[in-house]
């Protein structure tokens, strides 16, 4: 499925149909309240996009029109990093490669992945270069970025003849927070800041991820399975779920793997080590009780419990110092 964030749904809208934001607010809470809340705000934002003949999906070979789940991708961009070739072994014994280069063009910047042979045409990247890519596919990594992936049926072109990046637009410098409170905090907040207590801590989670792309591995017939690489023995991710709480409301929070680790102070060795002795975690859970934590991160729509999560991509404790100065 293609995901695509509420907000730009309603830029989209506004941009083509000519509309207001409050315009389109009005249109997607009417059709919410005509389908009696069976969909979500997303799926009523998508239904007035189409009824306004409104394209949200256009392969423009722009990066900020690009999305997880979209596939035939095609790119061209400016190089900006290039990272170093990785290689692996697979579980049948036969070595595996990846590389990866961030690029961007005046839209905005996302990490390009080759697999395989691709890696290795990756590789031959210089920072400068102008690189084109066909029949890529758009996933979501656990930082919740998209990146564009390559395998063999992908193509790259270093420098193709006529194509020109003029400019490329910059997203390093750090992000502008809204500091809220949880009660504040609405369906579609990109870049806002809460600082609470933790009140509720959950087990971690454990799943089967592929140690190549880190895409959720499934079972058939008994053995573990990456669609996209043959042969490969599972590695593990994990999740935890917390409650924080800012006086004004509890909101739950979604960490992953980085985040657990920033969280619990825990390598990755010593977190795996609670898959097998989930017991152990109940001293660190216990720890946590009670601490407050400043989170900065994004606001998304749980559809299944129809309910906001916030979603960070930093966790860190809060300073009483610069609290009380705020």
């Amino acid at each position: 499925m293609i995901r695509i964030p509420l907000s730009e749904v309603k830029q989209k809208i506004m941009e083509k149909a000519g509309l207001t934001s409050e315009d389109v607010d009005k249109k997607i809470d009417a059709k919410l309240e005509q389908l009696s809340g069976l969909i979500s705000k997303e799926g009523a934002a998508h239904i007035v996009a189409n009824e306004l003949g409104v394209k949200l999906f256009e392969n423009t070979g722009k990066i900020k029109d690009i999305h997880a789940g979209m596939r035939n991708i095609e790119l061209t961009a400016k190089v900006i990093t290039v990272y170093e070739k990785r290689e692996f072994s697979r579980s049948d014994g036969t070595a595996g490669k990846v590389c990866s280069a961030r690029v961007g063009d005046e839209t905005g910047q996302t990490r390009v992945v080759g697999w395989g042979a691709k890696a290795d045409e990756i590789a031959q990247l210089k920072e400068g270069d102008i690189v084109g890519v066909k029949n890529g596919y758009a996933r979501e990594n656990n930082r919740g970025y998209k990146e564009v992936h390559l395998n063999d049926n992908a193509t790259v072109e270093i420098n193709p003849e006529g194509a020109e990046v003029s400019e490329v637009k910059q997203t390093s410098a750090p992000r502008n927070y809204v500091r809220k409170t949880i009660s504040a905090l609405t369906e579609g907040d990109e870049a806002v800041e809460i600082v609470g207590y933790i009140v509720q801590v959950f087990d971690i989670r454990f799943f089967e991820v592929c140690p190549q792309c880190s895409t959720r591995m499934q079972q058939d017939e008994g053995e573990w399975v990456c669609k996209a690489h043959a042969g490969v023995q599972p590695d593990y991710s994990y999740v935890l779920n917390i409650f924080v709480e800012d006086g004004s409301e509890r909101i739950r929070i979604v960490l992953f793997r980085n985040l657990i680790e920033q969280l619990t102070k825990k390598s990755k060795e010593e977190i795996l080590a609670y898959k097998d002795n989930p017991e152990q975690f109940e001293d660190v859970k216990t720890a946590l009780l009670g601490e407050q934590y400043k989170l900065q991160g994004r606001i998304k729509k749980n559809t299944f419990f129809d309910r906001i999560e916030f979603v960070p991509n930093t966790v860190s404790p809060a300073s009483a110092e610069e609290e009380l100065k705020q």
